[in-house]
């Protein structure tokens, strides 16, 4: 059975190892959600305007987790920064099930509008079809974003 729960030191390392093994992010990439990481980790009170990170256990088994947290200078809107499931765990529902949490928790707090970017590398193509799977909707394409060939795409799923 899947528990999610609020993140805690000990799923640090468990969640970098599986950034890795995804080979889906480049090393700086990693770098940043480890930096997240210890930020939520620094600020443990609650606070929608900080970062928000729960993680999905099988028992004591890190399987993925999710970031989020409201967007500054908006009344309803969140950013989804990160999602991401082991891949020996990938297409048995973590994700949505991440996913799902996240929309509750962010309605919960008056969220409206969830946010999420995303490359247009081929890598990220399972990615993409994740997020229109359960029903976000590409609003956005910004050309040559993270580098020449490399758009960024902004999706975004109304609650």
């Amino acid at each position: 059975m899947i528990r999610i729960v609020p993140l805690q030191a000990s799923h640090k390392e468990p969640i970098r190892k599986l950034l890795a093994e995804t080979n889906a992010f480049r090393d700086d990439e990693i770098e940043v959600a480890l930096e997240l990481i210890d930020e939520c980790l620094s600020y443990p009170s609650f606070n929608p305007e900080n970062y928000q990170i729960y993680s999905a256990l099988e028992g004591e088994r890190v399987l993925g987790y999710v970031c989020f947290g409201k967007t500054p200078m908006t009344l309803s809107t969140y950013d989804l920064y990160w999602i991401a499931v082991a891949p020996d765990a990938q297409g048995k529902g973590v994700g949505k099930k991440l996913f799902g949490f996240a929309c509750d928790e962010i309605q919960k707090q008056g969220g409206k509008l969830v946010v999420i970017e995303t490359s247009s590398q081929p890598q990220y193509d399972k990615t993409r079809r994740f997020y229109e799977a359960i029903g976000c909707q590409l609003e956005a394409r910004i050309r040559d974003f993270y580098r020449v060939g490399d758009d960024k795409l902004i999706y975004a799923k109304r609650l």
